[in-house]
């Protein structure tokens, strides 16, 4: 149980979330369907408090001592995502934010996806079921990943 509850949290942890946490469940062989409901769930909970305060939180710290450099780091972060959301997307939002979230690159996720979705004023509902497409994409792949990458090393 303990183990279900630390890839939970990790899932919950910004820039890593549940790409970390389903391969890290993985290699502790657990239940894969398990591992994956728990990571999605984790992963999800932050994103409406995201997509709701994140922006005016970082907004007010953004000038304050020692918070200030990363909370700038963090609206630069999610402004320059949903530039390239928009950039890349037109009228297709919902199918860029799903993508943006879904496919395991370095700065993308849930977290940023949700911040980008939140500075582009994309609609609640949207944002959030193009981020829970996205991350159900991304612990797929992360889940095929890390299956393939245990066997090929013999620990499957």
């Amino acid at each position: 149980m303990i183990n279900y509850l630390i890839i939970f949290f990790i899932s919950m942890v910004p820039l890593i979330e549940l790409r970390a946490a389903v391969p890290i469940g993985l290699g502790m062989n657990l239940n894969p369907v398990l591992v994956y409901a728990v990571c999605i769930l984790g992963n999800m909970i932050p994103v409406p408090f995201i997509y709701f305060f994140a922006r005016k939180v970082l907004e007010w710290g953004k000038d304050k001592p020692i918070i200030g450099g990363f909370f700038t780091f963090c609206l630069e972060k999610g402004e320059k995502g949903g530039q390239k959301l928009q950039e890349k997307a037109g009228r297709g939002l919902f199918v860029a934010l799903f993508l943006f979230v879904g496919i395991p690159l370095p700065g993308t996720g849930a977290w940023t996806g949700t911040l980008a979705a939140s500075i582009l004023d994309m609609d609640f509902k949207s944002s959030i079921a193009a981020c829970m497409c996205g991350v159900v994409l991304a612990g797929i792949i992360m889940g095929a990943g890390a299956m393939g990458l245990f066997s090929l090393i013999g620990l499957a």
